[in-house]
């Protein structure tokens, strides 16, 4: 499995979300929190709560001093995933819990997206051919949606809410899981482009000098 340092995750989400090269301040301020959150959080492996058994952004406990941190490219997605939640307004610590929950489905999920051909997803004429009046549009023939669903209202506002279902669908469970739950509020992330992209991005980047990418 390929593992990338901090610096090359910062700059390849940098780029995948449209801030080009270097990382601003901002961002990787929003970052580090983000990584300090999940780790701060700790873990109870033993734990049958998928939330208490899994870090968002890492693969185990941190090393000794002096010692690399690398994270894996599910990882470098997930934290991705977690900035996107913040810019739909979901504070911090939940955004970081979304992400430990979801961990076991979204990592296979990821695992399987970068197995599909690049080539057929992003085929415009085919995108446009399959767009259906009344449906959503994706930029992708075949879309993988983060969905953070709760009946309570606006979700966000909800700082407890057991009706909350954090999943991960396909285009053709959407409409199901809709239909299942009506009424419900949502909020909405893509995966199937960023999956690519990000990928795409972090094969291009260069691992800093020993000690300036550890976390």
């Amino acid at each position: 499995m390929v593992s990338y340092k901090r610096n090359q995750m910062e700059e390849a989400i940098s780029v995948t979300v449209g801030q080009g090269l270097p990382p601003g301040a901002a961002l990787q301020t929003k970052l580090k929190r983000l990584l300090d959150t999940d780790r701060n959080l700790g873990r109870r492996p033993r734990s049958k709560d998928p939330e208490l058994t899994n870090y968002a952004f890492y693969s185990g406990k941190a090393p000794g001093r002096g010692s690399e941190v690398l994270f894996s490219g599910y990882e470098a997605f997930a934290l991705l995933q977690s900035l996107n939640l913040l810019e739909h307004g979901w504070p911090q610590a939940t955004a970081v819990s979304f992400l430990r929950q979801v961990r076991p489905t979204l990592e296979a999920k990821h695992t399987e997206i970068l197995q599909w051909d690049a080539a057929e997803l992003f085929d415009k004429q085919r995108i446009l051919e399959a767009a259906q009046p009344g449906e959503l549009a994706f930029w992708s023939t075949r879309p993988v949606l983060l969905l953070i669903a709760s009946s309570k209202g606006s979700a966000v506002k909800q700082s407890s809410d057991k009706t909350r279902e954090v999943v991960v669908l396909e285009r053709e469970e959407l409409m199901r899981f809709f239909r299942d739950r009506p009424g419900v509020h949502v909020t909405m992330i893509e995966l199937t482009q960023t999956a690519h992209r990000l990928r795409d991005t972090l094969a291009k980047t260069t691992p800093s000098k020993r000690g300036k990418g550890s976390a």
